[in-house]
């Protein structure tokens, strides 16, 4: 493993840490009352959108995932469709779980949606950016022992951590706190998105302090 490759895995990483707070500090220059609380459901739109942005950026520059041996375009134009569809089906799913966990299934529809928008943008989108759709690539990278490089290592970090953080943001919210930051799905979304920064800042620093120990078998 060498160093070269872990800085270059740091300077990506920051890279998207950096369009978390570009969907912060930016549209407040251009909208009126712009802020996470007060237009949360704007910010989740702002915040997906640049952090789904930068990670396309990424992937087409760095090319941190092996390229397939099949260029043809018409081949290329299926990924691309069959990584839309798994967007959208990790949308529709992270939903249904909400729901399933205690969001209100027919009041706040859209703000239970975005929430899973955000946190797919989270885990979803590296991992389509990364690995494709491909389920087996996947499975292997969340299993024990599977991951192959330092990029699936990150990767893995980021998108539990991004899952812990949503988990930990829902138990302020039966609290009689009476603040506006425990209104759904505000705290849950906070949760994921300090969770998904504290993953990609940690990975790069546990893969260096542990680069000796840290053997890769190839695919």
């Amino acid at each position: 493993m060498k160093d070269t490759d872990i800085k270059r895995l740091l300077y990506s990483n920051l890279l998207c840490v950096f369009s978390v707070f570009l969907s912060v500090f930016v549209p407040s220059l251009f909208l009126d009352d712009f802020s996470i609380l007060e237009t949360h459901l704007a910010w989740l739109c702002m915040c997906s959108a640049s952090v789904t942005g930068v990670n396309l950026l990424l992937h087409l520059v760095v090319k941190a995932n092996v390229s397939s041996r099949r260029s043809s375009l018409s081949h290329k134009v299926t990924r691309v469709l069959k990584c839309c569809i798994y967007f959208l089906l990790s949308c529709f799913f992270l939903h249904i779980i909400f729901v399933l966990y205690g969001a209100p299934l027919i009041e706040l529809v859209l703000e239970t949606f975005l929430f899973a928008v955000i946190l797919s943008a989270f885990t979803t989108v590296p991992c389509l950016c990364l690995l494709g759709p491909n389920l087996k690539a996947w499975l292997r990278v969340f299993s024990r022992n599977g991951v192959t490089s330092i990029w699936e290592n990150s990767l893995q970090i980021t998108t539990i951590s991004s899952f812990i953080g949503a988990w930990l943001g829902a138990f302020p919210i039966p609290l009689d706190w009476e603040r506006p930051w425990q209104v759904w799905p505000i705290s849950c979304t906070l949760g994921a998105t300090f969770g998904y920064v504290a993953g990609l800042v940690s990975s790069p620093l546990w893969i260096y302090w542990n680069r000796k120990q840290l053997t890769y078998k190839s695919n």
